[in-house]
């Protein structure tokens, strides 16, 4: 097998983190394979009960939290395997998961971006992902393919082009991402993944989807809890990406079914959920792309650990 770097973030999920190791260890040797650890900024370091159950990590610890991207990009820039396999720290790891990723990418060196099938951790047999509908880039909105899905294989034979990869899992060549570049941190959280995948797309190359292999997600189900960040960086980013992705004419035609429909009936659902405390932060999500250009490093929002 070629050299395949594992590249993970931890972010005050120890627990988490030692399972997906353990997981890593389980199934897999490591003589083709490095496992970069991230340790985003978390409260606690530890380096050493991480160490103790994977004695053979590249550890790096940021003192600040650097988001999403950030943390991924500091394990890209060091990997030095010719596969580069992003996963999520409370994901976990099957048998042959990593072979059957590379055969995908070494039939087709069209392929840029590869995710597997996703299933939730706390419900095997339930579908998080098998791809996603191509975007509708005038509302900034697609669907996830296979979502709560009973898991029967009706997918375990397919092998395709897909509108975007997940970022919970997703693979590529370390030559093409010398040639993409890095996730843009300036997302910070939402929409980064997406953003790669534009920036592999504009290289020609495919972004694909394989239910030949899968992995374990332990992303809960039910929706989660609603929140001033969540709610800040998914409005802001939503808009910062088509921004970033379309043209003049198309982000003008976004921005009005954005700022005339889409903001305000988001506000009026919080406010019949009893969250008005959250309608702020749609309309400081909208404000900041008419106060910061696409290259801003001001992220609009104070983080902890920044």
């Amino acid at each position: 097998m070629s050299l395949v770097s594992i590249i993970t973030v931890n972010y005050n999920q120890p627990q988490a983190t030692i399972d997906f190791l353990k997981s890593v260890k389980a199934h897999y040797s490591t003589a083709n394979l490095e496992v970069i650890l991230i340790d985003n900024g978390s409260d606690e370091n530890h380096h050493e009960t991480f160490l103790k159950h994977y004695p053979e990590i590249v550890f790096i610890r940021s003192e600040k939290n650097l988001g999403f991207a950030g943390g991924n990009n500091l394990g890209l820039q060091v990997a030095k395997g010719d596969y580069l396999f992003l996963l999520n720290n409370d994901t976990e790891i099957i048998p042959g998961c990593i072979e059957t990723m590379i055969s995908e990418m070494e039939q087709n060196p069209q392929i840029g971006l590869l995710s597997p099938l996703i299933l939730y951790h706390e419900d095997k047999s339930l579908i998080q992902y098998a791809g996603f509908t191509p975007l509708n880039y005038l509302t900034a909105r697609n669907d996830c393919i296979g979502q709560f899905e009973t898991n029967n294989g009706q997918y375990q034979t397919t092998s395709n082009e897909t509108g975007f990869c997940h970022g919970a899992a997703v693979m590529c060549r370390k030559i093409d991402l010398q040639k993409a570049g890095k996730m843009d941190e300036n997302y910070f959280l939402y929409y980064e993944e997406l953003d790669w995948c534009e920036k592999f797309k504009r290289l020609g190359k495919k972004i694909w989807f394989t239910g030949k292999t899968h992995i374990y997600h332990k992303e809960s189900v039910s929706v989660g809890k609603e929140s001033a960040l969540k709610t800040f960086f998914s409005v802001r980013n939503r808009m910062l990406f088509i921004r970033k992705n379309t043209s003049s004419l198309n982000t003008f035609a976004f921005s009005i079914y954005y700022c005339s429909i889409a903001c305000p009936r988001m506000m009026l659902q919080y406010l019949l959920k009893g969250r008005k405390d959250l309608i702020k932060w749609v309309l400081k999500g909208v404000l900041w792309n008419f106060s910061n250009s696409i290259d801003s490093k001001n992220l609009g929002f104070k983080i902890k650990n920044s």
